[in-house]
C-alpha cells in the first residue's frame, strides 16, 4: 500500500488540491491520498475562517467521485495538528511494508525545520514537495523527497474567499463546495 498523507486547512478546498492529488497519485503510484483538515494548525497566525466541519464537508464534497481519495478526521478532538501525530496515528493502521508519503508545497517545506519532532516526521515519511512560485528551500540532510514542480497553480483559498465576501462567484472551485459555501453563508457568501 502507497499512502500519502495531504493535510492543510482546506479553507476552502479548490481545483489547485485536487489537481495536486491526482498529479500525486498517479505519478507517485499511490493507491490512496488521505486528506486531512486540520483542526488547529500551528504554523496558522489566525485561526480558519470555517468550522472544521464544515471545511471537513467541503473537502467530502469535493473529492466523492474520486476512488482513491478519502477525508480523515483524524485532527477533529486535537489541541494543535501535529504532523507528526498524525503520521503515528496513520502509520499505526497501516502494514508494516506500507509506504507513507507526505504531500506538502514548497512554502511549508521551507519550514520544517521548524515543525514540532521534524527529524521525527522525516524518517517517518518521503515528501512530495509541490513547487510554488517565489519559494524556495533547502532539503535537509536525510530526509527523502521528490519534486513535484509541473503544475500551474494559479488558485488560492485567500482569493476564493476574498472574492465570496465581495458576492462574487470565484473560479477554480468544484461546484458542489460553492453550493455548500452559499448554503451555509460561509466567508460572508450570499445566494
Amino acid at each position: 500500500m502507497r499512502l500519502a498523507i495531504f493535510g492543510g486547512t482546506f479553507d476552502p478546498v479548490h481545483d489547485a488540491h485536487l489537481a495536486i492529488a491526482r498529479a500525486a497519485a498517479d505519478r507517485f503510484r499511490l493507491d490512496q491520498v488521505l486528506f486531512v483538515p486540520a483542526a488547529h494548525p500551528p504554523h496558522k497566525a489566525l485561526a480558519t475562517h470555517a468550522p472544521y466541519d464544515d471545511r471537513v464537508r467541503m473537502a467530502q464534497l469535493a473529492y466523492a467521485d474520486e476512488r482513491r481519495f478519502e477525508v480523515s478526521r483524524l485532527e477533529e478532538n486535537t489541541r494543535r495538528s501535529y504532523s507528526i501525530d498524525t503520521i503515528e496515528k496513520v502509520r499505526a493502521e497501516m502494514a508494516p511494508d506500507g509506504e507513507l508519503f507526505f504531500i506538502i508545497g514548497s512554502d511549508a517545506f521551507a519550514e520544517i525545520r521548524t515543525w514540532r519532532r521534524w527529524q521525527d516526521v522525516a524518517r517517518a515519511v518521503e515528501f512530495l514537495v509541490i513547487g510554488r512560485p517565489g519559494h524556495l528551500y533547502e532539503v535537509p540532510p536525510g530526509v527523502r523527497l521528490e519534486r513535484l514542480d509541473t503544475l500551474e497553480l494559479r488558485i488560492s483559498s485567500s482569493e476564493i474567499r476574498a472574492a465570496l465576501a465581495e458576492g462574487r462567484r470565484p473560479p477554480g472551485i468544484p461546484q458542489p463546495v460553492l453550493d455548500y459555501i452559499l448554503d451555509r453563508g460561509l466567508y460572508g457568501a450570499r445566494r
